[in-house]
């Protein structure tokens, strides 16, 4: 017997529309199931990571910083997987988007006005570009897989900011702990509503790329040409369009917002250069992007889903004991089970007869 996947004639656009529900009511019955066997009663587990948190108003801000970096970056990405361009280094271009636009208040700690914020933000946009087109040239100048050489540029940019926060960007009052200067006021990210604290602008941030990247993709002529070289690069060669441009368009655009997500996080949420600033944001903005179905709108509600986990994971290990690892084992089912329901609209599974290997006609 062999297993085959044959493309349907038709798929129902209903449950192309439901199936991240679908994915989602899985991944907590699978959860349910995970949390039995390892002695936890369900409910209680379930309730930490998908309830408590949305019980309290300090809950919300969290979820709020934790949900802006995942938007931003999915957003770009949905964009770039669009025009069939896999971009999976944006965790490392989220890195150097902090460093560069770090580097003003660190090298240049005396330099604080209004120009200060926007300073950096430019420079971590440029940070993240820059670290982008390196797959990209590779890509178009010698032909590259994009998917290897943007996912080892993520371990190059997380060494680099490790050797600079122990090295040369280290506060040298700080008593040799890795990490730089704080930031003064003038290039931290304000709050939303500092009466109540919490979230920042990156949340503003983070809903306005998602509207304008959304009206660039269903109003312009460069979402078209973008779904087009995505669909059919020949057909898009007919019309006119460059798949070397889209490439470096696509990871120029993607590369520059990851840069924006990572500075406003170090910026907002940090407050400080440190040798770690992502908990994975990169790549679960992976996840984001296909569960809210590569639309710059449904990232933004699969970025609050996604930044629950992170929230419901650390409610979890507190009341429960439970292993923070098991947010990540909840993000992974859920991206496992998202491509799976779109496999199973898209193909059905038949089952046929294998040929014996003494038959040859």
């Amino acid at each position: 017997m062999r297993l085959q996947l044959v493309r349907r004639p038709q798929h129902s656009s209903l449950m192309a529309a439901v199936s991240p529900l679908i994915a989602f009511a899985l991944t907590l019955i699978i959860g349910a199931i995970i949390f039995i066997a390892i002695g936890k009663p369900p409910g209680a587990a379930l309730y930490a990571y998908f309830v408590a948190p949305l019980t309290e108003m300090w809950s919300l801000h969290e979820l709020a910083i934790k949900a802006s970096p995942l938007i931003i970056i999915a957003v770009g990405l949905s964009v770039a997987y669009l025009s069939n361009n896999w971009n999976i280094g944006a965790e490392g271009q989220f890195i150097m988007g902090g460093i560069f636009g770090s580097l003003i208040p660190i090298v240049f700690p005396g330099f604080q006005n209004v120009l200060t914020l926007p300073l950096m933000i430019l420079f971590g946009i440029l940070g993240g570009m820059a670290w982008g087109a390196i797959p990209a040239f590779l890509k178009t100048r010698f032909n590259t897989n994009e998917i290897l050489t943007s996912l080892m540029l993520v371990y190059v940019a997380q060494l680099f900011l490790d050797w600079l926060a122990r090295g040369w960007l280290r506060d040298p009052q700080g008593y040799a702990f890795p990490g730089s200067i704080r930031f003064p006021p003038a290039a931290t990210l304000p709050e939303i509503a500092p009466s109540q604290g919490g979230a920042h602008y990156g949340l503003v941030f983070a809903l306005f790329v998602a509207v304008a990247l959304w009206f660039v993709m269903t109003r312009t002529l460069k979402g078209f040409e973008v779904r087009v070289m995505g669909a059919s690069p020949r057909a898009g060669r007919f019309a006119g369009f460059s798949s070397k441009r889209m490439t470096y368009f696509a990871f120029l655009l993607s590369g520059g917002l990851a840069g924006l997500a990572g500075i406003s996080e170090v910026s907002g949420a940090i407050g400080q250069l440190r040798e770690t600033i992502s908990p994975g944001y990169g790549f679960t903005a992976i996840i984001v992007a296909f569960l809210g179905r590569l639309n710059p709108l449904g990232a933004v509600v699969a970025g609050f889903v996604l930044a629950l986990t992170y929230l419901g994971g650390e409610a979890a290990q507190i009341s429960l004991g439970i292993s923070d690892k098991l947010a990540r084992v909840f993000q992974g089912l859920l991206l496992f089970l998202v491509l799976a329901c779109d496999t199973l609209i898209y193909y059905r599974v038949r089952f046929s007869a294998g040929r014996k290997a003494g038959e040859a006609a």
